[in-house]
């Protein structure tokens, strides 16, 4: 089972990384805004983009499961690519130029529809399928305890995380969009925030695994 100090070092890691931010929280934000009143809009386009979540960890979970059970040295070997993506990505975004942080123009749907486009979004979303791949690994310890149970728990509570989160999103959404849109520089540091987050985050578990 995962220890308590790693279960707590992951949910501030995963909230860190759900503040900054990405296609989901803005395309949650956008529909929120155009919703209007109807908060519903922006909560099924974040339960949309939780489910799609939920497909990307049950994928990871099946798969580096299956890996494991195949051949530890191997899963290993993933790990330390997870730890080389991490730090590529966070090069890759310290150095990216700034950009401004724009909503995206979004048409009104109803709930359904609003659920299905943030479902597809994420799940049809290969950087989020890599992101599993390399982040869920570092947190699995052998010495705790059955590695699938273990890539479950961590699994299961990106999902949940990610749903309360998007869902308090569609309830702010139209503060906090038209404050976006009152300060379109907002984003003028993200890629250096990102950047350090994902960097830190690597260079961490790579010291870890020595």
């Amino acid at each position: 089972m995962v220890d308590v100090h790693t279960l707590t070092a992951y949910v501030f890691i995963v909230l860190g990384l759900f503040l900054i931010p990405g296609p989901a929280m803005l395309l949650t934000l956008a529909r929120a805004a155009s919703g209007g009143p109807r908060i519903g809009i922006g909560i099924a386009t974040g339960l949309g983009i939780a489910t799609g979540d939920l497909v990307h960890a049950l994928c990871a979970v099946l798969g580096l499961s299956a890996l494991l059970m195949t051949s530890a040295v191997a899963f290993t070997a993933v790990k330390v690519l997870g730890v080389l993506y991490l730090l590529y990505l966070g090069v890759r975004a310290f150095l990216d130029p700034p950009q401004p942080i724009d909503l995206p123009t979004v048409k009104r749907l109803g709930n359904a529809q609003a659920y299905r486009q943030g479902l597809f979004t994420e799940v049809l979303n290969p950087k989020t399928a890599l992101f599993f791949l390399a982040f869920l690994p570092q947190f699995v310890h052998a010495e705790r305890g059955s590695a699938a149970l273990q890539l479950s728990v961590l699994g299961a509570l990106f999902v949940l995380l990610s749903a309360a989160y998007t869902t308090l999103l569609a309830f702010g959404g139209g503060a906090v969009a038209g404050w976006l849109t009152r300060h379109p520089r907002a984003g003028r540091h993200q890629g250096k925030v990102v950047g350090s987050v994902y960097l830190a985050l690597g260079l961490r578990l790579a010291f870890q695994e020595r």
